[in-house]
């Protein structure tokens, strides 16, 4: 079968990073085509959050389907810990909401979507061409994979193991309110449910729930990140220990979520032809595993440097791909991802106690330095300023864990200097 006629992009995925580029793109007067072997307008499994800030800034409100004013953490390790409260709200996005504003545009474009599986990317100077399984072959421009982070056509460096953030959770009914009525946790760290072994040697987890009102609240047990990973049935264990230890216990579960991605995964090589977006680019932020906000503030740019490149009709598929990357990932944010990744490698080796700690003088920063980090919205400069203000206001057990030098930490230290 020969190439289909020439489009300008060719978008792999189906999930909230393809629909969000393939929608900007789309919004932009881009021909784009989709292609994926999930249904783009199937529902989609997982929750996702983000503050209230970010949305307001995006004047995305109305995505949302619940919002907490009430935000706090827990970082003692006993019941009777007071809570950490926050000060800024927190949002759970309406998942068919936030679905709908991306299918949308792409539905009014008359963007196809093929239900099908690349097998193989091939490139020349003008562009690329998808191979399907079904041996369609699909020529573009240019070709971004928001497939997710297992995708083989987005190429980046083997720096060893990868740490995947995992968390087991629970909408449903229970005997009594694991949180407070109209209260939104996001870090629960009391550990009075496990063993002392368990809180010596086991991997730290915490809670994090929420109330949905009606009496359905949504509990889930949360390994920051590990390589290897915590499996699912020991996160499950450690839920139903600690509600049970509170007393409570599940009446009706109304949807069990599995979630697993990785945290700290490499930069993509930047001088490809496949142009990675979401979780294939790396995106997920390497201190709090969310992306969505990310995804939002970032696919803009991205479609409108695409989509000024495009009206150059000699443009090559080598200078579109590097304009892409380019904006995709500028120096700025390569650094600050090199310094997520360095934090992010010294939480992996502290102990649950020492984790404790580092949480309660995190979140005793000013608010716009603990929430510019969480967001990686800080210029570099005023991150590395939150990071020295948490290590001088850090108690000795942290400041100790933070100097030690093990593994891949120096490593990482370079590459904010030379990414």
């Amino acid at each position: 079968m020969g190439p289909s006629a020439s489009i300008d992009v060719v978008v792999l995925g189906a999930g909230p990073a393809a629909l969000c580029i393939a929608a900007a793109l789309c919004e932009r007067g881009v021909a784009v085509q989709g292609l994926a072997p999930e249904d783009p307008a199937a529902p989609w499994p997982n929750t996702y959050g983000i503050w209230g800030p970010e949305v307001d800034e995006l004047g995305l409100q109305q995505l949302l389907g619940h919002r907490w004013h009430d935000t706090r953490s827990y970082f003692g390790d006993r019941l009777s810990t007071p809570a950490v409260a926050h000060g800024i709200d927190y949002g759970l996005f309406d998942k068919t909401a936030l679905q709908q504003h991306w299918w949308q545009p792409c539905q009014n474009a008359g963007m196809p979507w093929i239900r099908g599986r690349a097998v193989a990317i091939e490139h020349d100077a003008e562009g690329s061409v998808v191979i399907t399984e079904a041996g369609e072959r699909l020529r573009a421009r240019l070709v971004i994979d928001a497939s997710g982070h297992h995708s083989p056509f987005v190429q980046r460096p083997d720096e060893g193991p990868v740490a995947g953030q995992a968390a087991y959770g629970i909408v449903g009914r229970f005997s009594a309110p694991p949180v407070d009525p109209g209260q939104f946790v996001l870090m629960d760290y009391r550990c009075d449910h496990l063993s002392e072994a368990e809180r010596r040697c086991a991997p730290p987890t915490f809670l994090y729930a929420m109330d949905f009102g009606e009496g359905v609240f949504f509990v889930e047990e949360t390994s920051l990140a590990l390589a290897p990973a915590v499996p699912y049935d020991v996160l499950k264990d450690r839920l139903l220990r600690r509600l049970a230890l509170r007393g409570i216990s599940v009446e009706e579960v109304q949807h069990e979520e599995f979630c697993l991605f990785p945290m700290n995964l490499p930069l993509p090589d930047l001088q490809q032809r496949v142009v990675g977006f979401g979780g294939s680019a790396s995106m997920v932020h390497p201190a709090s595993g969310y992306m969505v906000g990310s995804l939002l503030r970032r696919a803009p740019a991205l479609a409108d440097a695409i989509a000024t490149a495009l009206k150059d009709p000699h443009a090559g598929g080598q200078q579109l791909a590097a304009e892409a990357w380019q904006v995709l990932w500028p120096l700025e944010l390569q650094r600050r991802h090199a310094l997520y990744r360095f934090g992010l490698e010294k939480l992996m080796r502290f102990s649950e106690s020492q984790l404790r700690a580092h949480f309660t003088t995190f979140f005793s920063l000013p608010r716009e330095q603990w929430f510019g980090f969480l967001t990686n919205t800080l210029s570099l400069p005023a991150l590395i300023a939150a990071m020295v203000r948490l290590f001088v206001l850090a108690p000795w057990s942290v400041k100790a864990g933070l100097m030690l030098m093990q593994g891949r930490e120096l490593q990482l230290a370079l590459r904010m200097l030379r990414p």
